[in-house]
């Protein structure tokens, strides 16, 4: 016992220290795992890199979180093809603002304070303002839209604020930009020699006549272009050739959409539910316990509004009658829907009405309730005494009720009115209780209202429908089946061979191999996959893999995807597969103009030189009153030039050109030009000026241009 007690006093101490030590290397193994995860396996916590900038991952992250709060906030529901575009529409903001700030400071590009305000709150707003704070006129209200930004800097609420900075920094910002675009094309000029060649090539008039051996009579497939010959090409012209990184895949798909069987199963269910939801006292509550895809909506809707097929026989119905199960295909693959009549009314369409609101806001300027209910009691006796309203708006509804600017009235639509976000005493009011020209004392979490109902129009029927649906979805044994055939063929066809070999095994049962190509590392969808639904994962998967891989199957709406990798393009210059069908036209078209020139061998004039062709079917054409434009010889800048070349003049070009459509031998008869009317220097000047602007808007925006010349990179693929 005394051995026992002595251990326990000597190792107890180095006992807690090993227990502390084990917790610790724990949370330590879980921390680290987790940051891995994160940042995409590795220990980098950068998304990418702009000029040697960098954006990190956790900065890139709290703003587009925030993006998306804004959105839903608005009422916005985001799925993944939404995301992945918000996430690409930051992405390009942070590349474009870390390039033009760049910018901005060399060029010394700035905002000031009462230039920002003077912006926010002066006669040109930004367009986001101006809609928000301008009346029905389109009058804009600079003092409520200050009054607005100020409660916002005064919020408590730190969310406010920041989404406040961000929006006065993307104004500055939109303002920097401005100034650069007007700075960059006011400098565009053109010099008093430039518009005078111009006015010289615009009169000038050539008469000539050619004979041409097109390189269409020369069979394709007697020209053979070598690999070697078209790396020569794209080594000359490599600006013309660079590409993103990108794969491409050749790919199956096992189809796991329901089937018949499936539909009626469901059908089954719904009918097996009907008498249930017929009498269930709560809708709201019955489909959401039966898992409706449809949520209860608590809305008289109008009869006009109501698009939904076998409307006429649900408006039929008695009250809590039900109609259904019946097919509603426009829900992709088609779900089947009970209806359920909850109640009917005759309502306006819309309503006209009119309010002064005492607000019991007290942090904004507002009163204690006791207080607003004696004022609201005095405006309505000073209103029915004859006082008006217009004074009574103006005198007590805060800055910030947007109805102030019409003095207090307002008009709703019907389904406006029910909405969740519109007070409901309100609403019950104009829509339901009152009647035109009735007035009202109403509370709402605003304050106190005194409403006069001013017109109700196009009253007709509207109903309260419950709609309980339930999609049509693939059974367990359904799927079972696509998913063993996806697995099988997966692992029986480990490369590109026995892929290929596999598909053409299968054809009789219906499989068939598609391609997609050029899949860049941070996309979402994938060409002929989208019809399916988002491809982000496979993407990735797609990403891990190297040329001749295939994949394990992989899920994307209804279907099953076996895909295997065709090619792996890396940033840079194009491969010679790639650009072959391309570079090998021009490559092509010059040895065939070299045996055309040969054809022609010797000749002192155009007869000779179409006798040396031998071929009937080709003629010597005369032109007459060419332009430097081409005219009827079409696009032949090397031709058009050297006949416009007045060492040409009176003669016959000694040497067969090349052209763009095949080679030509041209006598080039006169050079003349036509009289033009004494230009206007200045006017044309300022003419071609105002084309410039408008082509710069147009095609060449500058920060596209100072994008193509960053050095860029992005590890977007590694986090999303």
């Amino acid at each position: 016992m005394s051995v026992i007690q002595s251990i326990r006093e000597k190792y107890a101490k180095w006992a807690v220290v090993a227990i502390a030590l084990a917790l610790l290397g724990f949370i330590l193994t879980d921390y680290f795992t987790a940051q891995n995860r994160m940042f995409g396996g590795g220990s980098s916590t950068t998304l990418g890199s702009v000029n040697g900038k960098k954006i990190e991952f956790l900065d890139f992250e709290t703003k587009l979180k925030n993006a998306e709060q804004l959105l839903q906030a608005q009422g916005q529901t985001l799925d993944e093809n939404q995301r992945h575009q918000n996430n690409e529409r930051l992405w390009n903001q942070e590349v474009e603002q870390i390039i033009m700030n760049a910018e901005f400071g060399k060029l010394g590009i700035t905002v000031g304070k009462r230039e920002l305000n003077d912006y926010l709150f002066g006669a040109n707003p930004p367009p986001d303002l101006r809609q928000r704070f301008s009346d029905s006129l389109g009058n804009y209200n600079p003092a409520a839209a200050q009054e607005f930004i100020n409660q916002l800097r005064r919020s408590t609420n730190q969310t406010d604020r920041d989404q406040l900075n961000s929006y006065l920094a993307s104004v500055e910002y939109n303002r920097q930009v401005e100034k650069y675009t007007s700075l960059l094309s006011s400098s565009v000029y053109f010099p008093k020699w430039y518009i005078e060649k111009q006015n010289t090539e615009a009169s000038a008039l050539a008469k000539a006549a050619y004979v041409v051996y097109p390189y269409s009579k020369i069979a394709d497939s007697t020209i053979q272009v070598s690999d070697k010959e078209i790396e020569e090409y794209i080594n000359k012209n490599k600006e013309q050739y660079r590409i993103e990184e990108s794969r491409s895949i050749a790919y199956v798909v096992f189809d796991a959409a329901p089937t018949a069987g499936d539909s009626a199963e469901v059908k089954k269910q719904m009918e097996d539910l009907k008498t249930d939801f017929s009498s269930a006292a709560d809708p709201a509550v019955f489909l959401a316990r039966y898992g409706s895809t449809f949520q209860y909506s608590d809305v008289y809707n109008s009869k006009s509004l109501i698009q939904v097929p076998n409307k006429d026989s649900i408006f039929a119905l008695p009250k809590n009658g039900i109609f259904g199960p019946y097919l509603d295909e426009g829900s992709g693959r088609g779900s089947y829907v009970m209806a359920k009549k909850i109640d009917e009314k005759n309502l306006p369409d819309t309503v006209k009405c009119r309010h002064v609101l005492i607000s019991t806001d007290v942090t904004q300027g507002g009163f204690e309730d006791s207080a607003a209910s004696k004022k609201i009691d005095s405006v309505k006796n000073a209103i029915n005494g004859g006082a008006s309203w217009a004074d009574m708006v103006q005198r007590y509804n805060p800055q910030s009720d947007g109805s102030r600017q019409q003095n207090g009235e307002m008009t709703f639509a019907s389904a406006e009115i029910q909405q969740p976000n519109f007070a409901k005493e309100f609403a019950q009011f104009i829509l339901f209780d009152g009647k035109k020209g009735e007035k009202k004392v109403v509370k709402t979490s605003f304050g106190y209202h005194f409403i006069e109902v001013m017109e109700q129009k196009n009253f007709q029927p509207h109903y309260k429908v419950a709609y309980f649906a339930k999609n049509i979805v693939p059974s367990d044994e359904t799927d079972r089946v696509a998913l063993e055939a996806a697995s099988r063929f997966a692992s029986e066809s480990r490369d590109l061979k026995s892929f290929d070999a596999n598909i053409e095994k299968m054809k009789a049962q219906g499989y068939q191999k598609f391609t997609a190509a050029f899949i860049r590392p941070n996309d979402i969808m994938i060409q002929g996959i989208n019809a399916y639904g988002t491809s982000r994962n496979l993407v990735r998967e797609i990403y891990k893999a190297g040329k001749g891989d295939v994949l394990q199957q992989e899920r994307v709406g209804d279907k099953y995807i076996v895909v295997a990798i065709t090619e792996v393009f890396k940033e840079g210059t194009a491969p010679v597969s790639l650009v072959r069908p391309s570079s090998e036209i021009p490559l092509r078209n010059k040895k065939k103009a070299e045996q055309i020139k040969q054809k022609f061998s010797k000749f002192s004039s155009l007869d000779e030189a179409l006798d040396n062709l031998k071929d009937t079917t080709i003629k010597t054409t005369p032109v007459d009153s060419l332009r430097y434009s081409g005219g009827a010889l079409g696009f032949e800048p090397k031709i058009v030039g050297a006949i416009f070349n007045q060492a040409n003049k009176g003669k016959l070009i000694p040497e067969p050109l090349a052209g763009q459509q095949g080679v030509y031998v041209v006598r080039v008869d006169d050079l003349t030009t036509t009289s033009i009317t004494a230009a206007d220097i200045e006017a044309q000047r300022a003419q071609l000026a105002q084309r410039a602007k408008q082509m710069q808007n147009a095609y060449s925006s500058p920060i596209a241009l100072l994008r193509k010349l960053a050095k860029i990179k992005d590890n977007r693929s590694n986090f999303y």
